[in-house]
């Protein structure tokens, strides 16, 4: 999948040792893991040069890895505290030149969003582009879209913890440093309550049952056949309604 010198490479931040939901990236979906399932839908992304999940030196993550090695899908292992180094380590390995930051908790991810994304990037001048700095997707859509190099220039300018921990919070905290689009949800996308991420068993339970409903093998089914299926079904939002989400607060 490696095409012209690496322009455009995802990164999935990823790891085992998640605290509510353990092992959660190798837990199956028709069959496949998460992170597996994520990575094929990555592919129908055209705009994507490289895909590489960007795990930690944790042994935890040794499970993960020889799973990634068998299927020969790249990798790079770093900080588990620092994701930021460890996402700009694995960009600077495979000459990656702009980073589409994907985490791989979102395996729902809509390929047509990433390529938009991408594609504003590209057409704009603007340093940061993404879909959740203000949240009008459903979580498990984001995608955020930056260069390596301004990716540097973060990692001298901040040490603070939460900075290190969140890849893209300082973008999202100093647009006067780097100007920024964010890219809102049209009225039929606009469900920023409704959580597609998997973060509890919860949430494995319903996005099981999406997939199980939905899967194609011919292409991905997009965020407008999810949302038909839930507001046709909508018995099955029940399932992880209760569930809390995480909030990284923004300045």
């Amino acid at each position: 999948m490696i095409k012209n010198k690496n322009k455009y490479g995802a990164i999935i931040e990823a790891r085992m040792g998640s605290s509510r939901l353990p092992g959660k990236v190798l837990m199956k979906f028709n069959k496949v893991p998460a992170i597996r399932y994520l990575i094929e839908r990555l592919k129908y992304v055209t705009e994507l040069d490289d895909i590489i999940v960007a795990t930690t030196i944790n042994k935890k993550d040794d499970q993960l890895v020889k799973y990634l090695s068998k299927f020969n899908i790249r990798y790079f292992r770093g900080s588990e505290e620092n994701v930021l180094q460890r996402v700009l380590s694995a960009a600077k390995k495979y000459d990656i030149k702009n980073i589409v930051q994907v985490t791989g908790d979102c395996p729902l991810i809509d390929p047509t969003l990433v390529s938009q994304t991408i594609n504003v990037f590209k057409n704009n001048k603007n340093k940061y582009v993404s879909n959740s700095t203000i949240r009008s997707y459903p979580d498990g859509m984001d995608v955020a879209v930056f260069s390596t190099k301004d990716l540097q220039k973060i990692s001298k300018l901040t040490k603070n913890k939460e900075d290190l921990e969140h890849v893209t919070l300082y973008f999202k905290n100093n647009p006067n440093k780097f100007s920024q689009i964010n890219l809102m949800a049209p009225s039929k996308h606009h469900m920023p309550e409704l959580g597609l991420t998997l973060d509890e068993i919860n949430d494995y339970k319903f996005i099981n049952t999406i997939i199980t409903r939905l899967h194609s093998k011919k292409k991905a089914f997009s965020l407008d056949d999810i949302l038909t299926f839930l507001m046709t079904n909508k018995k099955y939002l029940k399932i992880n309604k209760n569930v809390k989400r995480k909030v990284v607060k923004v300045k």
